[in-house]
């Protein structure tokens, strides 16, 4: 992997990173915005503290444990990845409220267009600030987004220390039997 340094990390602020998507996915993962690594590299949650893709793989999204670098791999399997805010912060406590709430309107036309079976959101904190549910909780959620379900996941943060890789991929997972169930079948 390459070493960046604080500088080469610092100039990665406010970089977009394009998503990982196609129509009529069956998940649609939504990060709450990329962080300076992903910035950096240009692969979704790719600071190596970040458990989302070791959490992918325990949950059974994937059928083995895919590097950053091969996200695209993820459309093989009907899955994509999204932020709600597109710029690229050290913290996403660097990021306001406004920024927030127009992120997800920005996201409720994208999954109106991409059409995916599910919305999955990691990070309860950002679902709740992005689609005002403060009272959201982890799990699947009432409403709908642009005609998909929604699912309120861990944050795969490793400085989510509340979930270990085990409990949230037990959660990833009742996503994934939940996505399953409800694909059409052959």
């Amino acid at each position: 992997m390459t070493r960046f340094t604080a500088a080469d990390l610092e100039a990665a602020r406010d970089r977009l990173v394009p998503d990982v998507v196609a129509s009529g996915l069956r998940v649609l993962f939504c990060g709450i915005n990329p962080g300076l690594m992903t910035a950096a590299t240009g692969h979704h949650f790719a600071r190596p503290g970040n458990r989302f893709w070791p959490v992918l793989h325990l949950s059974g999204f994937t059928p083995r444990l895919l590097k950053p670098a091969e996200q695209d791999e993820l459309l093989t399997y009907g899955l994509g990845i999204t932020n709600v805010v597109a710029r690229a912060t050290a913290r996403a406590d660097e990021l306001s409220a406004g920024e927030y709430r127009e992120g997800g309107r920005l996201l409720e036309e994208k999954v109106a267009r991409l059409r995916p079976e599910w919305l999955a959101v990691v990070g309860v904190t950002a679902y709740r600030s992005a689609f005002g549910e403060p009272r959201a909780k982890i799990g699947p959620q009432e409403r709908t987004i642009g005609g998909a379900r929604v699912w309120a996941l861990p944050n795969p943060s490793g400085l989510n220390a509340h979930w270990t890789a085990a409990t949230m991929a037990e959660e990833y997972a009742r996503l994934r039997e939940a996505s399953a169930d409800a694909a059409p079948s052959s």
